[in-house]
Parts: structure tokens; C-alpha cells; sequence
């Protein structure tokens, strides 16, 4: 399968990926991209929630930086209070 191809814009601002790198990179119905532009480059890289079996472990890490720093429960509470405070 090629890495490269070429592909339309339609009247619409629709791209077409074509079908072997959306199988290359398993892109599915309804797969999301952020878009970035610059000058004559356009990027697009797939987004998707992190899988259940990987919340455990980003969970981990997140305490674990949050130790590191020096943070504690009552930090995140006062900081989620003044966001919601501002509204």
C-alpha cells in the first residue's frame, strides 16, 4: 500500500483520503482530523479518544505529575471554583 497518492477538492472544500491509506491507517465513517494550514501545506492527523483500557494508566500519570508538582485535592477544587466563577 502506498503512503502517497493524490486527491480533489470539491466545489464543496470536500477532500477525498484515498481508500488504501484510509485502510493503511485504519480511518473509519466518522473519523475526526485536526486541520492545520500553512502557507501551501495542509496537515491533517487523527484524533480519537483514548481507549478504556488506557484511562487507567493516563490516570497514573496524571497523579503521579500532580505529586511531582506539588499539587493536592484541594488545589484542583479552589482552581475548578474560580473557573466556574467566572462565567
Amino acid at each position: 500500500m502506498s503512503t502517497v497518492a493524490t486527491t480533489k477538492m470539491s466545489s464543496k472544500g470536500q477532500v477525498v483520503i484515498p481508500e488504501d491509506i484510509r485502510l493503511k491507517l485504519k480511518l473509519k465513517t466518522g473519523s475526526q482530523f485536526v486541520v492545520v494550514g500553512k502557507d501551501d501545506v495542509v496537515i491533517l492527523k487523527s484524533i480519537a479518544a483514548p481507549a478504556m483500557e488506557d484511562l487507567g494508566l493516563l490516570l497514573a500519570n496524571a497523579r503521579k505529575q500532580a505529586k511531582i508538582a506539588g499539587l493536592k485535592r484541594a488545589d484542583i477544587a479552589a482552581a475548578i471554583a474560580r473557573v466556574r466563577s467566572r462565567k
